[in-house]
């Protein structure tokens, strides 16, 4: 694995790890929350128990965090994986109005912290796209 793969898959995979591992011991009151937020973005969600939908988040991140640090995992698996974590993450900026200006595109202040995750999307499409050596 070479340095510029090794950049892209570790810093988001710690970071992502890290969250999914602080979210396993979730309060009921916080999944809630997170769920509020979550549905904004993929209002399907609502119909989960704010435990189960705790829980699903908490392994889901796991799952992604653990599959960009492993490097048996390919860089364009493991950014599938990043993909769809981030695109997620940027349904709820989008379609939420409280996250954006009245552009629809410009982060509110509120929105800023989801905006950012453009980033976890741009980091996917570098794994995705990222070629073999030969």
């Amino acid at each position: 694995m070479n340095l510029s793969t090794l950049a892209l898959r570790t810093l988001p995979g710690a970071f992502i790890l890290n969250a999914g591992i602080s979210k396993l011991k979730l309060d009921t009151e916080s999944a809630a929350g997170l769920q509020g937020m979550a549905a904004t973005g993929v209002p399907a969600v609502e119909k989960l128990p704010p435990e189960t939908f705790g829980k699903a988040v908490a392994w889901g991140e796991i799952a992604v965090g653990t599959a960009l640090l492993t490097p048996f995992v390919s860089n364009r698996l493991a950014g599938l994986a990043l993909g769809g974590f981030s695109a997620g993450m940027l349904s709820m900026y989008f379609r939420n109005d409280d996250m954006t200006q009245s552009d629809g595109v410009r982060p509110s202040q509120d929105g800023t912290p989801l905006a950012k995750d453009i980033w976890l999307a741009a980091i996917a499409i570098a794994l995705v796209t990222k070629r073999r050596k030969s």
